[in-house]
Formats: structure tokens, sequence, C-alpha cells
């Protein structure tokens, strides 16, 4: 059966950006509907239920600063408790296992100094970035030809140079040889920079959701009720004078305007007509989506904290990048998650599921030694396969793209308006971003129609 509806605005996409938009239109009385091609809301968010614990597959974390994501949580009554960092971190490279604190990595001390030298440099770089329009920055055009894997390079200790890139992969969700040094910058100045990214405690890995993150956008969801349309994938949109139509399978939505809350790389799948202005349509090819797997091993106790370790672990040379403790907020259900990022997860997609499990439980155990192995239940997420994310954490650009195109990410196309956090200005890749764009681009939307 084919529909076709009126309404003031069509959202396109039900994750935590597009129904947030949606709820404000709302709130201002306009009539509105969300188009989600998936058979579920939450984007880049899946939680689930696992040894009788609530695991995230998806986003899992908030930290400090990230205001308008904490702010919802409260106000939606999803509860929040600390990430367990207590006890050292693990190391692991071709030399061995070696276990730190946070602030103390284990390097020899001038590897540690040129460490500490070139983390330095990469805040005063960013300090210089603007977040509006990255590509406006001084020394822009130096740094956008550039890649993260090239300034890395001229790191000259070894370990200095693997930690950090291995680190760097681990925020970003890719090959650092593919993300622009000043997307990274870019990324690093919204973020608050790569301590706090990287870090739990003050960091952007503090806390974490008792119900799951996902339950943000379930309960948004719910406040916006039949107008929230699930297995509605768009493939147009023809614009006109007076409105935008928006077609999908089950027919189309006729609407004063339409918010799309979709990473970059897919709204490169929708048919516009008339095409959407040239830099725009090369900006959505020309940002692809980082490549994430999410790991994570059930026990039966979280033997580690026994071992005095947080559960916190990074590896220079191994298709398993890291990992942090993943116990529920009562105990109840003891787990590790860890992260397979760029190429390996691609890689991994294609593995089946015993060869997946095999591989992570095998660097686990380097890093938290035999107990490692004796798992009571394995699950993998990998957002490579999902057709309507087509990657995790976050769309990204490469050298040469940042200043082409990211001053074209939150420029209307006449009654189209973009939304998602890749157009965040603060916290791009994180909720909190995706809340501050889905926000901004309701407003925008209000403008228009005299709000």
């Amino acid at each position: 059966m084919t529909t076709s509806e009126r309404v003031d605005v069509c959202v396109v996409g039900a994750g935590l950006s597009g129904l947030y938009a949606a709820r404000k239109l709302a709130a201002a009385n306009l009539r509105v509907c969300v188009l989600e091609a998936r058979d579920r809301v939450g984007g880049r968010t899946l939680s689930h239920t696992l040894g009788g614990g609530r695991v995230d597959l998806g986003a899992q974390w908030i930290g400090p600063t990230q205001d308008r994501v904490r702010a919802l949580a409260s106000e939606l009554g999803v509860d929040t408790y600390p990430q367990y960092d207590r006890g050292q971190r693990c190391w692991s490279s071709p030399a061995g296992v070696k276990r730190f604190r946070s602030v103390n990595a284990p390097v020899p001390p001038l590897a540690k100094l040129q460490l500490a030298q070139r983390v330095a440099e990469l805040t005063a770089m960013s300090l210089r970035v603007d977040t509006a329009n990255p590509g406006s920055s001084p020394d822009a055009a130096r740094h956008d030809q550039r890649s993260v894997a090239d300034w890395l390079g001229t790191i000259r200790n070894p370990d200095a140079r693997a930690l950090l890139d291995a680190a760097t992969q681990m925020v970003l969700g890719d090959d650092t040889r593919r993300v622009s040094l000043l997307y990274w910058l870019h990324y690093l100045r919204s973020g608050g920079g790569i301590l706090r990214l990287t870090d739990t405690r003050g960091g952007a890995q503090q806390d974490r959701f008792v119900q799951g993150a996902q339950e943000l956008s379930l309960r948004l969801a719910t406040q916006l009720s039949d107008r929230v349309r699930l297995q509605h994938a768009v493939e147009s949109i023809e614009q006109s004078n007076e409105s935008a139509t928006v077609r999908h399978a089950r027919g189309a939505v006729t609407a004063g305007a339409v918010v799309l809350a979709l990473a970059p790389s897919l709204i490169a799948n929708i048919e516009f007509t008339p095409a959407l202005p040239a830099r725009r349509a090369e900006l959505c090819r020309s940002m692809p989506m980082g490549a994430v797997a999410k790991c994570i091993v059930s026990y039966e106790t979280p033997f580690w904290r026994r071992q005095g370790l947080s559960g916190e672990a990074i590896a220079t040379q191994s298709d398993v990048r890291g990992c942090f403790d993943d116990t529920s907020h009562d105990g109840r259900h003891a787990a590790l998650v860890c992260f397979v990022v760029g190429d390996a997860a691609r890689d991994f997609a294609d593995q089946p599921l015993e060869t997946r499990r095999r591989i992570v439980l095998a660097q686990v155990q380097r890093w938290f030694g035999p107990q490692a192995a004796n798992a009571t239940d394995y699950i993998d997420h990998n957002w490579v396969n999902e057709e309507y994310s087509g990657g995790c954490y976050v769309g990204l650009f490469g050298p040469g793209d940042v200043t082409r195109y990211a001053g074209e990410l939150r420029v209307p196309c006449d009654r189209i308006y973009f939304a998602g956090t890749e157009t965040a200005t603060r916290w791009v890749g994180y909720l909190d971003g995706a809340i501050e764009a889905g926000s901004r681009a309701a407003d925008e939307v209000l403008a228009r129609f005299g709000g």
C-alpha cells in the first residue's frame, strides 16, 4: 500500500540528531514526520541485552562539557554511571605487554618527552582551527594536504609514534592515512583536545548509560509517537517553488522543508531533483564513514579487577586496537568491550563469527592472561555491514577535502537542511554533537516558518 501525506517538515533519519530536531519542531506546533530506513530508531546507537546486562554495540560514553546530551539524559530519565577506570592499563606491542597508569606511558624517558612535546604541538595547532569553517583557519591548506599518518611519521621514536597512532585510530575510527591532518585538528578542537578525547575520568569515556545509549532515541521516539515511521527508506527528493516531495518505497511526503539527519555519505544515495549544488554533491561523495567493529566478551566475574587492572588496553600491532571494562552498573554482567578499527574492521566483516571470536579472545588473552579464554558469551557488531550507516563512528575527510568541502556542511539547499553529528561545531562525531546539529537545523527551519 502506498501513502501520500503533507506536513510542514519531513525529517529523514531517526537517530539522535533527527529525533531531537523533530521534537523541537513539533514543540513549535509544526506538523512533523520522521522517516527512518531501519526497523529501529537510534542511528549509530544500538543497545542490546547480554547476560542480563545492557551493552552498547554503538556509541556509549559521555563526558565533561557534553552538556547537551547530559541535560537530555536527565530530562528523559536515562541514568548514567562512571566508567570503571581503577587500576593499571595494558599496552601490547611486539615487545610484549606493559602495564601503566594513564599519566605514565610505558616508554623510555626520552620517548615520553617526545610524546609530550608532540601532544602539545597537536594541541597548539588545533587551537588555531575555526570549528565553524576549518578550511578558513591559519595554515589550513598546508595541514589539509597531509594525512594524520604523514604527521605521525615525523615522530622519531617508534614506540611514541605507535602509541599515538593507535590512540588516534581509536578516536577517529579509521586508519590515520585516510584522514586529513586538518580534519583531525578540527576534531580535536571540537572535543577539547586529545587528552580529553582519549581519557576516561575527566574525558570523553567518563560515563555510561545504565539503560544503554539507544534509550535516548527510544524515549524521544515515544514522545513523537506516530510521527516516526520505520522502514521508510528515502529514495528521492524533488523540490519545487512551493514544496519538497520526499519519496520512499511506501509512498511520498510533501513538506515545506526537509531536514536530512544523515551521514553525508548516505545522502549521496538519494536522488535529488533538481540536483544538489555540485560542491554539496561532491562533499557527500568525499566524506566516507570510518570503519569500526565493537566486540563484547562476557565473563563470570571481572577477573582483571582482581589483578589491579582497569580493563582498559591498547595494542599497537593487532587487529584488535583497544579495550575497556564493559561491566554493568550493578556488577552482575562482567564484560570487556573491544574495538577493531579501519582496514582491519573491513576485513573482519568478511570473517565468520567463530573466526572473529577467536581473533578477539586471542588479543584479550595477551592483555589479561589465560583467564580471558574463559568467556561465557560473545557478541560483535561491525558497522561496515550496516546498510544505513555504512560505517562508524563518523564521516571523515581525507587529505585535501576539508578546504574544498567543509564549508558546505551546514549550508541549506533551498528547502533542504542538514543535521547529523558531522555538521556539529562542538563534539563532532559524538552524541552531544548530534544534539547540537539537530537543534541548529530545527532553528534554521523555524526561521523559515517565521518561528
